[in-house]
């Protein structure tokens, strides 16, 4: 099966793989061509097309980059309750899911329900499947971030109210029905879009795999 690594870039998209995608709006780059410098991540914001880097070891070279950014882990997850609904916060104007970074030496899983437990202010029932994980690229104090997210399906069978961690940025914690998403997908990342159609809340994404 091709490895395909999509790393997001706010609204854009820097897809690593190992054949070239043949669509209007992408711009072909070699692993030679490529640098992980904030400079080159400022040309990658500021362009109006997808970036395609073509290598014959994806994951070699997503453990290349890792090595020339910095490294943030973290870990959310996609919580549905007794009726199926899934739970959404609303962080920084925009529908997101819980999630955020690991403790020292946390493991994800541990981790993801704990964020979100904090940031919803409800008690998970039970951790479930691996969904994937994702790559998200933004600068910091001048330096390049490639954080790494792990994301799990969990359950939760309360009833209680949701309570948003405020002191997060959270406004709001809401359950939306499964086939009620048209407010999510107005106001959402494309990063989330994908976390979406892996657990099949949309279809018809142009996602690849995150592997």
């Amino acid at each position: 099966m091709a490895q395909n690594y999509r790393i997001y870039i706010n609204e854009k998209v820097l897809i690593i793989s190992q054949s070239a995608i043949q669509e209007a709006g992408v711009r072909l780059l070699s692993e030679q061509q490529f640098n992980f410098t904030k400079a080159y991540f400022e040309i990658l914001q500021a362009a109006e097309v997808t970036f395609n880097v073509v290598t014959s070891e994806p994951k070699a070279f997503i453990k290349k980059m890792q090595k020339t950014a910095t490294l943030i882990t973290a870990a959310g997850g996609l919580v549905k309750n007794k009726k199926k609904e899934c739970l959404f916060i609303y962080r920084n104007d925009r529908w997101d899911l819980p999630k955020g970074k690991l403790e020292k030496l946390e493991r994800p899983r541990a981790g993801a329900v704990r964020e979100v437990e904090e940031e919803c202010g409800i008690e998970i029932y039970k951790s479930g499947k691996k969904i994937c994980k994702t790559y998200h690229a933004y600068t910091m104090k001048g330096q390049v971030v490639l954080k790494k997210t792990h994301w799990y399906k969990m359950t939760y069978k309360g009833g209680g109210k949701l309570k948003p961690q405020l002191e997060e940025g959270i406004t709001e914690v809401r359950f939306f029905e499964k086939g009620n998403m048209q407010e999510i997908l107005a106001n959402t990342f494309p990063l989330i879009e994908e976390v979406m159609e892996k657990t099949g809340l949309i279809k018809g994404s142009q996602a690849q795999p995150s592997v």
